[in-house]
């Protein structure tokens, strides 16, 4: 098996960590380093010796445990005032807060904010659900329910109640930190 990597001393580093620590066993490691790349190649032959290194079989999603977790969860459209009570009742059941980002679609920092939103959609995905609200595109009732004045507004509501916001029309690591606080609150 062979690895590709941006830095192959970073995983040949592993490599030869996980060997130190299992003095039964060897594994053969050869970097290639050329044009910025690397390389890190297995053997997979248990006990075969190819001069003086033992081979023996590597997985290597050991080493990427994350992979299974996606790096962004798209928030869901909420489309409707029937549609956000439905929502509402069904976190109330779980007992479960839910993230409501309500923007437009021509509000530049709606648009730069979203996938920073998407990026802690992903983080939360067990405890919270993170729902977006294009408020140009659903009843006015909806907006003025939410008590929306300036975009992006993310709010957390819980008990199908609106229980905190953060009015994001600063710097974008900002609102997202002040969301993580938000989260840690009601979860």
């Amino acid at each position: 098996m062979s690895v590709l990597t941006a830095n192959s001393r970073i995983i040949c580093g592993e490599f030869q960590r996980r060997e130190q620590s299992n003095a039964n066993s060897c594994c053969c490691v050869s970097v290639l380093s050329s044009g910025g790349y690397g390389t890190c190649s297995l053997g997979r032959d248990w006990g075969k010796r190819e001069g003086n290194v033992s081979r023996r079989s590597v997985k290597a999603e050991a080493f990427w445990q994350q992979l299974s977790r996606p790096d962004s969860v798209e928030m869901e459209p909420i489309t409707g005032v029937d549609h956000f009570d439905e929502i509402l009742r069904q976190a109330q059941e779980l007992s479960q807060p839910i993230l409501v980002d309500w923007m437009a679609n021509w509000c530049r920092k709606c648009i730069y904010l979203k996938p920073k939103l998407e990026k802690l959609a992903a983080e939360y995905s067990d405890k919270v659900k993170f729902y977006s609200v294009d408020v140009n595109s659903v009843p006015q009732t909806l907006v003025k329910r939410g008590n929306i004045s300036k975009m992006p507004t993310i709010q957390v509501w819980k008990d199908g109640e609106m229980k905190e916001e953060v009015i994001g029309g600063h710097k974008a690591w900002l609102v997202v930190e002040e969301v993580k606080q938000m989260i840690a609150k009601y979860v």
